[in-house]
């Protein structure tokens, strides 16, 4: 047999081994893009921000099961339980979330992974899958539970203006990476990966996420619709440890590539994430038409620019919205991981399975 290694498109992780096969182990072969390291050999870490990360994602595990829909099921069976324009909140966030998770997931598995070259990135996309085949197994749940037509439901993200338009512009972005044939390596494949890293993490799950989850967690603080709200609080955890892996690793192949980020990448990236607040905003206008819960769609413009801006700064770009402070502060309430009695006040949650959590990320 012959053991000499056999590259299958690039650096996979799926090459033959041998005795002449070189083990790098320098920081220079281990690179988060293009890198040369054997990326089945996990030590030493030299990307501690994707080890620390998958840590702190094993610690707040959870599956949907745990929560009792009970209380929502009475409440959405009850004729005079939800207005029409909660109810309507409900079925646009479940349209646009039980397959937005499944559009990420994709995203993950059949193009992001396989080209990223740090073996520790890599361990933490694989967290990051499964916890999102996790959040799609809890809107099936809430659904289900609620006795829904699920083809209504599935179908939104075809059906829905306001829901496929931020599909669509998503999948645009990922369509040609996710061909077997592309690999990184030149100026051009790799400021597209980088791309495609930027919509997915900054704006799919950094701005695309943010108007249903302050809706339903809206509705969950005045003790309506507490256990589908539950599960979104703890979405919303996972998301936003998510979303910082992603600032981290955008910020790192910066780091390792800084011819990568030129002037006029940079304004165009300042262009997506500016029409990724414009999509979300006409979903907040389609989901929430009218005044309802202490918000409306203005100020929720407001919230997303709020948002905006943090994500440039994340990412070293200036701020495209000048002093626009957050109306929804009561947000930054669910951020926290450490042991404490539920946002909503169903139960008592250890959120860690071992060790202690510091959490100062992302607080919207």
């Amino acid at each position: 047999m012959n053991m000499k290694t056999e590259t299958l498109n690039g650096n996979t992780g799926l090459e033959m081994t041998g005795v002449d096969r070189a083990v790098c182990h320098t920081d220079v072969d281990r690179l988060v893009i293009n890198g040369q390291a054997d990326m089945n050999i996990m030590y030493p870490v030299k990307h501690t921000f994707a080890k620390q990360k998958y840590d702190e994602a094993c610690a707040n595990h959870w599956m949907p099961q745990e929560v009792n829909m009970s209380p929502d099921i009475v409440l959405w069976r009850s004729e005079d339980g939800l207005t029409e324009d909660e109810r309507r909140i409900i079925m646009r966030n479940l349209g646009f979330f039980s397959t937005a998770d499944s559009l990420v997931a994709n995203n993950l598995v059949l193009a992001i992974y396989r080209l990223i070259t740090s073996p520790e990135c890599r361990q933490y996309l694989l967290r990051q899958a499964f916890e999102e085949a996790v959040h799609t197994e809890s809107y099936v749940h809430i659904i289900q539970s609620l006795g829904l037509d699920e083809q209504v439901v599935f179908n939104m993200y075809h059906e829905i203006p306001s829901v496929a338009d931020k599909a669509n512009w998503s999948l645009g972005f990922t369509q040609n990476i996710a061909k077997p044939d592309f690999r990184t390596g030149t100026f051009e494949k790799d400021q597209e990966l980088l791309r495609d890293l930027i919509v997915f993490y900054l704006v799919f799950e950094g701005i695309f996420f943010y108007v249903g989850f302050a809706q339903i967690l809206s509705m969950g603080r005045r003790n309506k619709m507490t256990a589908t709200a539950e599960q979104f609080q703890y979405i919303l955890r996972d998301e936003s440890l998510h979303l910082n892996f992603g600032v981290d690793l955008i910020n790192q192949i910066k780091i390792e590539n800084p011819h990568l980020w030129t002037d006029s990448f940079k304004q165009e990236i300042i262009e997506i994430i500016k029409k990724g607040v414009d999509l979300e905003h006409l979903y907040a206008i389609d989901s929430m038409p009218n005044g309802i819960l202490g918000m409306n769609h203005e100020l929720m413009r407001q919230y997303l620019e709020y948002i905006g801006n943090r994500r440039f700064k994340q990412i070293g770009l200036p701020e495209q919205y000048p002093g626009v402070e957050n109306p929804f502060p009561w947000m930054s309430e669910v951020m926290d991981l450490k042991k404490e009695k539920n946002f909503f006040e169903t139960r008592v949650i250890e959120y860690q399975t071992g060790g202690a959590l510091d959490w100062d990320e992302d607080e919207d």
